[in-house]
């Protein structure tokens, strides 16, 4: 049937009437695309010869179609079928006439888009090549030679590796072609070698780049022949990355000769050159480091490059009263239609910023140097090279506020404190550019300065008074764009909420008028902006309830009525809606008590908010910000109908509304239980008792403190009591058995217990037996998790505490006869008794029951080792409720106990830990004793002591850091191997988040701890990275100094040794054990933590190869953290990775395809899952990056990825993540 349609349509195809053949094409096209259409051969035959033939026809969109046909075509028929009709058309585009040459083209491109297969493929270039080469080569005409480069451009791209064989064929014609005479033809070539460079050999690329090189230093060739060739050698970079790097020896010097030495009027020669240096800034940023100071020096000098301009240097004459003047001379500003030298300005600001962005090592420089002139260029008289210096100065701000997270900037080299010698000359420039007509320009001066307020959240304290004219031009301007004015409120937004309120109080008047005439704008974007501004507002305008000596009361109503009006309007966005809330939320917290009247008006509207899908959960949060407020406005009105409405969100399944129900309905019960009848609090108990589980701690944790709320409101009823005796009590004690319990949710359940205690009707003695019953095991779910043990101790303690004294002492009298009852074979019970005894000892002085540290001790001796532990935690705490009967009891017990030393030093570990965290400080003499004791274990055979020695050592130090760095510091040259892995481990435990004393202590001694990196011992080696890792992590303000001698020690670690890599014979196997691998994972973790928080230090693009390149190809527990590091450099220097994405290829590739034996147990598979899949999660980071499709490797490996259905499946949910 099918094949009779396409007779007839074919027939027509062929008739004389034009309409008619289009018809027939459109429905051959139609009949082309169905999915069900097959061919015969006869068949095949007839269409290639057709449509082949209806390319010429005199009609252009009869041809047009036949083109389109093509694209299906290509797929249905079989392969000698589109070698004939390639070939066809080759001869068309070579040899045909010239009004048929075009299509051909096309034509030909449309078949290269459209082949899938690699048989196809080749069979095609087989035919094509040659004719393309001869098309290029061969005498023939300019537009021939164009169209030719043109499909060859595109095949290169797609089959550039297929072709190898003609590689050197194809290179030698290109290159011919830089000296043709037409320019067109010395572009296209120029595209064509670029999409050809990336699949050529390293021996090809050599001899390409050292052709054009040649040619450049040849100084007699024309000047638009040396731009084409400088065109090219940029290209090149472009295309092969940082395979470019070892030729940039030769070009960068010729380059910077060039651009230093061009004619006054050759500026493209100028811009091409930069354009080069930029690419090989951004694409071989490890070999260019020789030449960076250099493009610098040119770069800052072509920023001004404006040789037809001279400044009348009255840009620095004061700026006021400069207004009126401004128009006239606006009006006869110099123009030249001629003068292309803006094109060297831009280029060099793009340049500068591709250094900015690859070398964060150099910013202290770049703000010596650069900083001022970019600042000075603010002035530029062209918009669009504006623009360009606007975003790199931006760059500039970025990389600062990237290299200095977290850094405080004291010291004078820091970019940051440069910067903040530099904002007045910013904001003086910057306020210039603010008074110009251009809207781009004023939109790029507020980008500048949102920045700014971003890196440096307080620096414009002293400036708002100049700036506010230039905001308050573009809100209230008539010609002001949305656009500008979005930009300025943000501005205004972040400025606001940054600075201390007091800074803008001279102000409020002016800037309050036009925010308020932005609120009642008509798109919605700036509305919504407008509205967040007045969020802020408020807050500046009453910082406080007790009154800041700054008049707010002019500002109430107007702010009020304003928003107000944003507030009752139905129809709008819903971003404005949501902004509109909460904002009201903010003025009635605030001004509440000169807003009675108005209230009655007011809340309702919040309430019916509530009540609407869209808007409830931020009215939700506006009441919680009411119910926050000191001024206890009155709810009165609203106020039985908003707890109805919240208790009935507790039951819905959107999670963020039942997690800001909870926290409302806090601030709203302990602001106005007393409003509320017990009656409601009982309906929120039985909802809240379905909230607690171990499936989400947090929503527990808030249901937990809300129920506490509840129980510990003095006016609750006893059926309140009665109530979460009933409902709450059950899942708490469920609860509790989870091993996932902890954080908040673990201290609110305690606070639970302790209200209950306290709260109506429940006796302690039962409340205490369900706990102890809690923590024995079920038939159903067998033993109990070790987690849940701790969490049932902690709760006990606090019960017991809550409860009084006298309570407190029966229940250890209990708990001492449970460890005392030897015929006891119940483990469980006794390690439950043992860990309440140390959570009660820690809180409460246990000294009064007798002979209680033999008790515990006793149990040292039990065969469990979970007993033993839980033993030595509960002695350690119990010292701790009262060290001077304790202590000297622990210390003499390690002394003549050498079974038991383990234990014991752990019990002395919970004393000083414990103490380290209160700031509690020892006995002299028994800090003495301590120490002597601790360095006799440091040298022990048994790592495990070496370690609970290291740590007690370690947060000793935190308590008496003047005496131990120097203890720790002399032991770091002792002969044992054991002592100095130790008093390094010490060091990493003294290091903490928070600022301590030891800080300024151990700052000069570092570097003796630190250098042990090159110990020639493994074990001390990894303790000296391990340190590293937690200064880097804790404190990277104390060893960025130390990094430039400290990091090419740690790449070394990072290496796989051979000497460390040995062979245990099994006698019927071998086995190899790599004593290295511990050492290499902890290496590449600490260069993870180091780019955290020491980007400029580290310098990524000498890293990643060969140090990451050979890590990727390790051991899979070395893969994981270097994936990790490949995902991070992604993100944070994609130019440094984008270099050498190409080798970096072959390791992913291998982990992505590894399958494992068909012998490997469960854990290997799963394993290797895992590995698989953190590595498509950095082959996911490095797909992000733009510019990643000028690798091919790369771009094979995404198409391997995608066609194979597993790792594609992989892929694409890591990606979702």
């Amino acid at each position: 049937m099918a094949n009779l349609t396409l007779t007839g349509i074919l027939e027509k195809m062929t008739g004389k009437d034009k309409d008619y053949r289009y018809m027939a094409t459109s429905d051959l096209l139609n009949e082309l695309q169905k999915s069900s259409f097959k061919a015969d051969t006869d068949l095949e035959m007839k269409l290639t010869n057709i449509i082949i033939q209806q390319l010429d026809d005199a009609a252009g969109d009869v041809s047009g179609l036949a083109v389109k046909c093509l694209a299906p075509l290509v797929r249905k028929v079989s392969e000698a079928r589109v070698v004939e009709m390639t070939e066809k058309l080759c001869d068309k585009l070579l040899n045909g006439k010239d009004q048929h040459r075009d299509i051909a083209s096309i034509a030909l491109k449309t078949i290269v888009a459209e082949v899938s297969t690699q048989s196809l493929a080749q069979s095609i270039l087989h035919s094509l090549s040659p004719q393309l080469i001869k098309g290029i080569t061969g005498s023939m005409g300019t537009e021939i030679k164009c169209e030719c480069l043109d499909i060859l451009c595109d095949v290169l791209h797609k089959f550039g590796n297929l072709m190898a064989s003609d590689h050197e064929l194809l290179l030698s014609s290109l290159l011919s072609q830089l000296g043709s005479n037409q320019a067109s033809v010395r572009k296209k070539t120029v595209a064509c070698i670029a999409s050809l460079s990336s699949s050529l050999s390293d021996d090809l690329l050599a001899k390409a780049t050292i052709e054009v090189v040649t040619n450049l230093k040849s100084k007699v060739a024309k000047s638009e022949m040396t731009r084409t060739n400088i065109q090219m050698i940029g290209a090149l970079s472009r295309a092969v990355g940082y395979r470019f790097g070892s030729h940039l020896g030769d070009t960068v010097p010729v380059l910077i000769d060039y651009c230093t030495n061009a004619s006054e009027n050759d500026e493209e020669l100028r811009e091409y050159s930069l354009q080069a240096l930029e690419s090989f800034l951004l694409r071989c940023p490890r070999d260019i480091s020789l030449y960076c100071d250099e493009i610098l020096h040119l770069t800052l000098e072509y920023l001004s490059y404006d040789p037809n301009f001279t400044d009348n240097m009255e840009e620095d004459t004061d700026d006021e009263g400069h207004e009126e003047e401004e128009d006239d001379e606006s009006a006869n500003e110099y123009t030249d239609d001629e003068d292309v030298s803006w094109k060297v300005r831009r280029a060099a600001a793009k340049c500068l910023a591709a250094l900015i962005v690859s070398r964060p090592e150099m910013l202290s420089r770049l703000y010596d140097e650069a900083c001022p002139k970019l600042i000075d260029r603010f002035k530029e008289r062209e918009e669009n090279v504006k623009m360009d210096v606007f975003n790199t100065f931006i760059e500039l701000l970025r990389q600062t506020g990237n290299v200095t997270k977290g850094q405080i900037d004291a010291n004078e080299t820091s970019p940051r404190w440069l910067l903040k010698q530099e904002v007045s000359k910013i904001v003086k420039s910057i306020n210039r550019q603010l008074r110009e007509k251009s809207i781009k320009t004023k939109v790029g001066a507020f980008s500048v300065l949102k920045e700014l307020v971003v890196v440096l959240p307080d620096c414009l304290a002293d400036h708002i008074g100049s700036l506010i004219p230039g905001i308050e031009k573009a809100l209230n301007d008539k010609s002001s764009t949305s656009n500008l004015k979005i930009e300025a409120l943000v501005f205004t937004r972040l400025v606001l909420s940054s600075h201390s309120p007091d800074v803008f109080h001279p102000y409020i008047k002016a800037l309050s008028a036009p925010v308020l005439s932005a609120v009642g704008e008509r798109y919605y974007k700036v509305t919504a902006e407008a509205l967040r501004v007045c969020g802020e507002l408020v807050r500046v305008v009453r910082p406080s309830i007790e009154g800041s000596g700054f008049d707010f009361r002019p500002y109430v109503h107007p702010i009020y009525n304003g928003i107000m009006s944003r507030l009752i309007n139905q129809d709008q966005d819903q971003e404005v809606k949501e902004c509109a809330i909460s904002c009201i939320g903010l003025i009635v917290s605030t001004f509440g008590d000169h807003l009675n009247e108005e209230l009655p008006a007011c809340l309702p509207v919040l309430v019916d908010r509530m009540g609407n899908e869209i808007t409830r959960l931020t009215a939700v949060k506006a009441f919680a910000v009411i119910a926050a407020s000191p001024l206890r406005v009155d709810l009165s009105c609203v106020l039985e109908h908003v707890i109805a409405e919240l208790t009935a969100f507790l039951r819905k399944a959107n999670r963020a509304l039942r997690q800001a129900t909870l926290g409302t309905l806090n601030s709203l019960i302990v602001a106005y239980g007393d409003k509320i009848g017990s009656s409601a609090y009982e309906v929120i108990i039985v909802e809240l008792s379905g909230l607690i589980s171990d499936s989400d701690l947090h929503m527990t944790a808030l249901a937990l403190e809300l129920c506490c709320t509840l129980m510990s409101d003095k006016r609750s009823s006893p059926s309140v009591g009665l109530a979460v005796r009933n409902k709450v009590l059950p899942q708490a004690l469920t609860l509790i058995k989870s091993s996932l319990l902890q954080g908040q949710a673990l201290l609110a359940l305690q606070n639970f217990f302790a209200a209950l205690v306290y709260s109506a009707n429940t006796s302690f003695d039962s409340l205490l037996e369900s706990l102890l019953a809690s923590a024995k095991p079920s038939p159903q779910s067998g033993g109990i998790a070790k987690q849940a043990l701790h969490s049932i101790a902690q709760c006990v303690a606090v019960l017991c505490l809550a409860a009084g004294d006298q309570k407190c002492s029966s229940t250890v009298k209990m708990l001492t006869d449970i460890l005392k009852d030897d015929s006891s074979s119940n483990s469980a019970k006794q390690h439950l008794a043992l860990l309440c005894l140390g959570e009660i000892g820690r809180r409460k002085d246990l000294s009064a029951h007798a002979h209680i540290e033999n008790i515990v001790i006793e149990s040292f001796q039990s065969p469990f080792e979970e007993i033993k532990s839980a033993a030595s935690y509960a002695l350690g705490n119990i010292a701790v409720g009262n060290l001077p009967k304790y202590l000297p009891f622990i210390l003499d017990q390690i002394d003549n106990q050498q079974k038991k030393q383990y234990l014991l030093l752990h019990s002395l570990k919970e004393v000083i830990v414990r103490q380290s965290v209160d700031k509690a400080e020892f006995q002299e003499s028994s800090v003495e004793k301590i120490l002597n004791l601790l360095f006799n274990h440091c040298e022990s055979e048994e790592e495990g002591v070496r370690n609970v020695v290291a740590e007690c050592l370690g947060k000793i130090a935190l308590i008496e850091p003047a005496k131990l760095v120097p203890a720790l510091k002399v032991r770091t040259t002792s002969p044992a191997a054991f002592i100095r892995a130790t008093v390094v481990i010490a060091v990493k435990y003294s290091i903490v988040e928070r600022p301590e004393k030891i800080d300024e202590i151990i700052y000069p001694e570092i570097s003796s701890f630190l250098m042990l990196i090159k110990d020639n011992d493994r074990h001390v080696r990894r303790a000296a990275v391990l340190a590293l890792s937690t200064f880097a992590h804790n404190k990277p303000n104390l060893i960025k100094g130390l990094l430039p001698d400290l990091l090419p020690l740690l790449y070394d670690q990072t290496i796989v040794k051979q000497e460390l890599i040995r062979t245990v014979d099994l006698g019927p196997f071998k086995h190899i054990v790599d004593d290295g691998l511990e050492l290499r994972k902890a290496a590449f973790e600490c260069v993870d933590t180091l780019l955290d928080s020491c980007l400029d230090q580290v310098n990524p693009s000498s890293f990643i190869v060969p140090y990451l390149k050979s890590g990727l190809d390790d051991h899979y527990d070395v893969k994981m953290p270097c994936h990790l590091i490949l995902s991070k450099l992604a993100d944070k220097c994609p130019s440094a990775v984008l270099a050498v994405l190409d080798s970096l290829v072959d390791p992913l590739q291998k982990t992505i395809n590894f399958k494992p034996k068909q012998d490997a147990v469960k854990q290997e598979v799963d394993r290797n899952e895992d590995m698989i899949r953190s590595a498509l999660r950095a082959i996911a980071s490095l797909n992000r990056i733009s510019g990643g499709d000028c690798s091919v490797k790369f771009k094979n490996l995404m198409n391997e990825i995608s066609k194979s259905q597993t790792l594609w499946e992989k892929y694409y949910s890591i990606r979702n993540e």
